[in-house]
């Protein structure tokens, strides 16, 4: 079993399906991402469940930065999925392929939103 990721024509991902693992083709197909990609008639590229910020999680090597979900982009030159910039003034971290705060997120046990005006993080106080 293998994911794939239907791309529109800025490399933004509108759909994910499960479909067959590239080693398993039969003779009349090259690749299971170009007969998909014919099927739907968008670009295709395979995402892998177990890798998200350039890390795979059973510990194998991981796979196009990220598991695709619907609105990230696909990057055809990092060959990477990233997820949607949360705010403006965040970067995005060419390791991990994930969006970083200019100011990092406090460690002492509460919890944070970012404040895009102030450029900082606030804590939670609602009890939310």
């Amino acid at each position: 079993m293998a994911h794939y990721a239907f791309l529109d024509d800025d490399g933004i991902v509108t759909q994910v399906i499960v479909g067959r693992d590239e080693t398993d083709l039969p003779d009349w197909i090259t690749s299971w991402e170009a007969y998909y990609g014919n099927l739907h008639g968008q670009t295709c590229r395979r995402t892998s469940y177990n890798t998200h910020a350039g890390q795979h999680s059973l510990g194998g090597t991981p796979f196009r930065g990220n598991y695709a979900g619907i609105g990230f982009t696909y990057d055809e030159d990092r060959d990477a999925f990233i997820p949607p910039q949360p705010f403006p003034s965040w970067t995005l971290d060419e390791a991990t392929f994930q969006w970083a705060a200019p100011v990092a997120y406090p460690d002492d046990g509460l919890r944070y939103n970012w404040d895009e005006a102030s450029q900082s993080w606030q804590e939670v106080t609602d009890g939310l």
